[in-house]
């Protein structure tokens, strides 16, 4: 697999698509922190992580509205690419809908959302924006 976060966000994107409760991702550290930070945003209702004895999996149990039944995760977008990666220092973080979704970014200090990362004063590469 070239790109395993492209695939775990188009995993999640078509599970939305579908009206699927629960999602199933293969587990890596990056994953692990970009659910934690899905949960803690309020995108997705739980995630647990399932140690098969190879890499894991990632079990997501995605949010929707209670009657309207839309989902919380309206788009999900990869910015930087193994092709082409996009790196911002801590000056030009980008704002995704004018602070209304969030920008997951890979710092030296972790992953972390474009709040963060503005607060502690830290630039890195966009791995996608969540809206």
């Amino acid at each position: 697999m070239t790109d395993p976060i492209a695939d775990f966000l188009t995993r999640l994107r078509n599970a939305i698509l579908a009206n699927h409760k629960v999602v199933e991702v293969p587990a890596s550290n990056v994953k692990k922190e970009m659910t934690k930070i899905l949960k803690d945003k309020g995108y997705i209702l739980n995630y647990k992580f399932v140690d098969d004895g190879l890499q894991g999996v990632i079990k997501i149990a995605l949010k929707y509205h209670p009657e309207t039944k839309i989902p919380a995760i309206k788009d999900l977008k990869r910015v930087s690419k193994p092709g082409l990666r996009k790196y911002c220092g801590a000056l030009e973080l980008p704002r995704v809908l004018n602070g209304l979704g969030i920008a997951i970014l890979s710092t030296s200090q972790g992953v972390m959302t474009d709040k963060e990362a503005r607060q502690k004063h830290v630039g890195g590469e966009i791995l996608c924006y969540v809206y």
